[in-house]
């Protein structure tokens, strides 16, 4: 295991392009470690390596993924957002713990959070929805990363259609969030949310448009028709 860990980060060091490192020092507010890998490029070495695990156990494979978050590189961590939903025919719902650690330990930046909550817990929601209720709680979190991976993670579903009445409650849990990632994060919801509703999106947003945040209500209504946008934005309040 420790070869595989070993060889991942030769792979990514080999990998590292000096144009990618200044948009990583570009993209993100907080201090992060990267080696400065694009996103395909750390795909294909993920699925390279994916080859070699995936017969382990489970729990060895997690403990793989843990290895590769201790090291706070994020493209390590995107490693395991690659891993992770790979094992989606595995999931039980006992991994929600395993999965609350991690976010809440290692998650530190959007695009860690993003790309692990969006399929990982994505897949895992929608095969164990009661657990909607556990994200609800995330929502309460004094971590910003808990919060916004309380609303991403159901990104997916509700870009197909899915939980919608679940992203609405949600979104009213964050919607005075003092966080503007949290409030970025929520606000992206409802807009996948509005693909397939839009109705109920705009008439949430027009009666929550008083205390919801410019952020998000921006994000909520990007892909309404513009009538719509112009009805959402007006200053009439």
């Amino acid at each position: 295991m420790d070869s595989i860990i070993s060889r991942i980060r030769k792979d990514l060091a080999e990998s590292a392009d000096p144009n990618t490192q200044q948009n990583f020092q570009r993209f993100f507010k907080e201090e992060i470690r990267y080696y400065g890998v694009k996103v395909p490029a750390v795909n294909k070495i993920a699925n390279r390596y994916w080859k070699e695990i995936r017969s382990l156990d489970k729990q060895e494979i997690f403990a793989l993924c843990e290895e590769l978050y201790l090291s706070g590189y994020c493209e390590e961590a995107f490693v395991v957002s690659t891993w992770a939903p790979k094992l989606a025919a595995r999931y039980e719902p006992s991994d929600i713990a395993v999965f609350r650690y991690w976010i809440d330990t290692y998650i530190t930046n959007w695009a860690t959070c993003d790309a692990f909550c969006n399929h990982t817990m994505g897949d895992f929601i929608e095969q164990f929805p009661e657990y909607i209720d556990e994200l609800k709680r995330w929502t309460k979190s004094g971590n910003r990363w808990m919060r916004r991976a309380a609303a991403v993670s159901l990104i997916v579903p509700a870009k197909h259609g899915k939980f919608l009445n679940e992203a609405i409650g949600i979104a009213d849990l964050l919607l005075t969030d003092s966080e503007d990632m949290v409030q970025k994060g929520y606000g992206w919801l409802l807009k996948e949310a509005s693909r397939n509703h839009t109705d109920e999106i705009f008439t949430y947003v027009m009666r929550k448009r008083g205390v919801m945040p410019r952020t998000a209500l921006r994000y909520a209504i990007e892909l309404m028709p513009k009538e719509m946008k112009s009805e959402a934005m007006k200053r009439d309040w």
